[in-house]
């Protein structure tokens, strides 16, 4: 979902790529049909693991996952901003609107810090 949202809300500001610690291999439907509902594109989503070797390359990385940013998974990365989203996965549609609902809010969080950080 973040990718989406950062993708489309602040798409002028920031490239946004996502990855998981423990990729499904598919992107679950009510995934789709939240984004979707929302207004949000969902052409180019995909489950993928986190490549190491972009994570030097990256100037922030999110983390969703609850893991500590000092997972091994995470070693390299520049800078490390924690987001601690529940993981809607397997729940109804109204967790997965609440999840969306808090994830565009810390992207306008997000947008307002930087834009303060560049001013």
């Amino acid at each position: 979902m973040a990718e989406a949202i950062l993708r489309q809300d602040a798409g002028d500001q920031i490239e946004a790529s996502s990855a998981g610690l423990f990729p499904l291999g598919f992107v679950p439907e009510m995934t789709l049909e939240t984004l979707k509902r929302n207004g949000y594109s969902t052409e180019g989503l995909r489950s993928k693991p986190i490549d190491n070797n972009l994570l030097s390359k990256m100037d922030l990385v999110l983390n969703l996952s609850g893991y500590d940013n000092n997972d091994v998974a995470l070693r390299g990365a520049v800078r490390i901003e924690e987001w601690p989203v529940a993981d809607p996965f397997g729940e109804d549609g109204a967790v997965y609107q609440k999840t969306l609902e808090e994830i565009q809010g810390r992207v306008g969080d997000l947008l307002a810090r930087l834009q303060r950080e560049r001013s």
